[in-house]
């Protein structure tokens, strides 16, 4: 059985409740003593995926006149993103958007966060705590949309293995629900589903276990961005390249590699650069406005793209101009 996050220490919950004076949902309680507000955008892995999520932050703190503490957990462990999170309470930052690695078991820590500070999401939701908002992919409907890049890749039908880092993360669990959701009816067959935990040589070792164990499996598809390219080198190595079909999600250097190459037939593509740019622009926005600049029902669906080797070179073009 795979072991679950450990609740929140109650020493770190008491330590939360006096980091920082309560937030008085005053427009202009962001501002302290005439200095520049200063946001947080907290990620929950240290894949290159938030290469353009930190792009996005930063065009959005020069155009606002902001400062951003972009924090990237090391190890993608609940424990080091709540020791972040206690950090920047500690600091005072006048809001923060994090994507929880944990959003169930992290309910109680982000309600804190909440009453001390503004707090939206991204990438992945906690929608039973007290965040304000959510900016990212509907990921219910992004799973969807792999399943049916699945069914176009096994038209036949076949089986398939699904491997994410982990499936307490509310984004996993609705990739996971939609590609179900698209598959239901079909003569495709989920397999397995394989975590990593985040650890990027282990989904890859767990491709390639998966590969021996199941020598007939038709295609193996990824959840996290990291996923694509472990699975790509799995399939490699293994000479099946073509024999076994590749579906992922996200824009890896390697993954758009292997779609040029014909070796991925599709990867689900997510905005990281709008959940960087929208996040501090929505926390800057409700810092001056108040409640009224929080979106309707609380999201703003940043869409995604759907790339296979007839896109992937204008695709690549999106890109290298957000980077700019």
């Amino acid at each position: 059985m795979r072991p679950r996050a450990a609740a929140l220490p109650l020493t770190l919950v008491a330590a939360l409740a006096c980091a920082a004076p309560e937030h008085s949902g005053d427009p202009e309680a962001a501002t302290r003593g005439g200095r520049p507000k200063r946001y947080a955008f907290v990620v929950n892995n240290p894949s290159s995926f938030w290469t353009l999520a930190e792009a996005g932050v930063r065009r959005a703190a020069a155009e606002l006149g902001v400062e951003v503490d972009f924090r990237m957990p090391q190890t993608g462990a609940v424990d080091e993103q709540q020791q972040i999170l206690q950090d920047l309470l500690a600091r005072e930052v006048d809001g923060i958007a994090i994507s929880p690695i944990d959003p169930a078991n992290m309910t109680a820590l982000l309600d804190q966060v909440a009453a001390r500070t503004l707090l939206v999401t991204h990438d992945s939701d906690a929608p039973a705590s007290r965040r304000l908002a959510y900016v990212g992919t509907d990921n219910v409907a992004a799973g969807r949309s792999a399943g049916a890049e699945i069914l176009e890749a096994l038209p036949e039908g076949g089986e398939i293995i699904l491997f994410v880092g982990r499936l307490d993360a509310q984004n996993a669990r609705e990739r996971r629900q939609g590609i179900e959701e698209a598959l239901a009816g079909t003569a495709v067959v989920i397999l397995d589903v394989r975590l990593d935990q985040g650890d990027q040589a282990r989904a890859q070792e767990n491709a390639e276990a998966m590969l021996v164990a199941h020598p007939g499996v038709d295609a193996l598809v990824g959840l996290w961005s990291y996923n694509g390219p472990a699975i790509l080198n799995a399939v490699r190595a293994a000479g099946k390249v073509g024999a076994v079909r590749i579906v992922c999600f996200d824009e890896e250097a390697a993954t758009l590699d292997g779609i040029a190459a014909g070796a991925i037939d599709a990867t689900i593509v997510q905005r990281p650069f709008e959940f960087g740019y929208r996040s501090i622009r929505l926390l800057d926005e409700i810092a001056r406005r108040g409640p009224a600049a929080i979106p309707a029902g609380g999201i703003i669906d940043t869409g995604v793209v759907v790339v296979t080797r007839e896109n992937v070179a204008a695709f690549r073009a999106e890109l290298a101009e957000q980077l700019r």
